[in-house]
This record gives structure tokens, C-alpha cells and sequence, in this order.
């Protein structure tokens, strides 16, 4: 893949033209990572916009956070992401130079938005370079905007994903969809936005129904959101981003 680049001085070992698996990162502060069996090792796409135009709804409640906080979401994202054993390996696609440095300082690989033809376009073409050169790749398109996401929960999910050819997890709102996967060389298909569980539901995937799974639901999209994300567990970096602009934040009371 020659228009990714892998990061600089990532601790964890990448294998983006290869098979095989690799040792997970240590988890985020205050979560637990996943300690089960080898199992698939499964390869996810997470496509971020430029911060500039990222988080729009969020405009209200965090002035100039915004722009940070999308940020710190897509980098808590990917870090919970990596500390799970299921995942070998996070590509993030984006414009965006400030955050394709911070996201390959998180482990994860950059490539940019070379189709710029909206999110559903990067989620494909993301899983494209996955896949070159090694066809039977698994893969997941992940939202950039977990900032609660548990590697725990991403585990069970990923392992109900394993024996599916195509599944999905909807959002808390079971509206939208956080995370779809697809296994061997099943085209994954992506139908991200809004109303997208009934589309993906039509397309044949399968809903991925477990309890317990709330941190890959709850994607952050309004300030509502947020206060459940907060209540749920955020990770580090959304924490100290709004730690440290506390005097800007303002949440919704409802």
C-alpha cells in the first residue's frame, strides 16, 4: 500500500503486507484489554474528516473545542481499538495532516482520502488497501467517534462478526451503524449514514445483537451524546481535552 504510512515509533509491531498476528498494545488508562485465545485477526478502517468541518453538531455545546475534541475521539477510538488482540491492525483514512500525525502516534496507519467522495467511499477504499495483496483479509469500518469504546466489547463483537460473511453493530439510537465488518473476500459494502441499520439490514448484513456492548454503540455526535459517553467512560484523551477546557464545554442537560 503505498499510499499509507505506517507510524513513527509505534510500540506495537504492524503488518499491513503480511498475514499474521501481532501483540496488542497496553489498553488505555482505566480500561481493561481483551485476554482470550487466537482467534481472526481482524483489520479496521476508520475514516475521520478534516477537524475543521468534523463534530459540526457539537458547535453549540463546545465552541472551540470542536476541533479537539473530533480529534480525541478518533484517537481514544483507535487506542481502544489496538488494545484488543482481535485487531491486528487500524488504517485511518483522512485529509487531515494534524490528525494523521497524532493517529500514527496511536499505532494506527494514515492514508489519505484519495477518492474524497464522502464517508462511504473512505470506508471502501480503506478496505482496499487493507486487502491488497491479501484478498481474504477481514475487515471492519469503525466510527471515528467512540471515544467510550471498551476493547473488551470490541472483542465480543468481533468474534460474532468472525462467523458472519457480513455483520453490523447499529448505534445506541439502533438508526445509525458504528461498525461493519465483513470476512474472507466479501466485499464489505458499506451504507454509513443516516438510517443506515435499515439499509445495511437490507443489504443482507446481520445484526450483531449482544448485551452488554454500549462503548461500540454510543458514537458522539451531539452533546447529549457526549454526557452519556461521559457517564459510560471516556478515555484519556477526551478526558483531558475537556479537563482542559472545562470553561468552554458546555453539556446538554437532557
Amino acid at each position: 500500500m503505498d499510499t499509507v504510512t505506517q507510524p513513527a515509533g509505534a510500540t506495537r509491531p504492524r503488518s499491513h503486507l503480511r498475514t499474521g498476528t501481532t501483540m496488542g498494545l497496553m489498553p488505555p488508562s482505566g480500561r481493561s484489554g481483551c485476554r482470550t485465545a487466537a482467534r481472526t485477526a481482524w483489520s479496521l478502517v476508520v475514516p475521520l474528516k478534516p477537524l475543521a468541518v468534523a463534530k459540526s453538531r457539537l458547535a453549540g455545546a463546545a465552541g472551540p473545542l470542536r476541533p479537539g475534541l473530533a480529534l480525541a475521539f478518533a484517537v481514544d477510538t483507535v487506542a481502544a481499538a489496538l488494545a484488543c488482540p482481535a485487531v491486528r491492525e487500524v488504517l485511518v483514512v483522512t485529509d487531515d495532516p494534524t490528525a494523521g500525525v497524532e493517529l500514527r502516534a496511536a499505532g494506527a496507519a494514515v492514508a489519505p482520502d484519495l477518492p474524497a467522495a464522502g464517508l462511504n467511499a473512505a470506508f471502501e477504499y480503506g478496505a482496499e488497501q487493507l486487502r491488497r495483496g491479501r484478498a481474504g483479509t477481514p475487515v471492519a469500518g469503525l466510527s471515528a467517534d467512540l471515544p467510550a469504546l471498551r476493547p473488551t466489547d470490541l472483542d465480543r463483537v468481533l468474534a460474532a462478526a468472525a462467523v458472519r460473511r457480513r455483520a453490523f453493530v447499529a448505534d445506541a439510537a439502533r438508526v445509525g451503524t458504528t461498525l461493519l465488518a465483513a470476512t474472507g473476500a466479501v466485499p464489505l459494502a458499506p451504507s454509513f449514514g443516516e438510517a443506515s441499520r435499515r439499509r445495511h439490514l437490507a443489504s443482507g448484513a446481520w445484526e450483531i445483537l449482544l448485551p452488554d456492548i454500549a462503548s461500540v454503540r454510543l458514537d458522539v455526535d451531539t452533546a447529549a451524546d457526549l454526557r452519556k459517553a461521559l457517564a459510560l467512560g471516556v478515555g484519556p484523551r477526551t478526558t483531558a481535552m475537556l479537563a482542559a477546557g472545562a470553561d468552554h464545554f458546555r453539556p446538554a442537560k437532557s
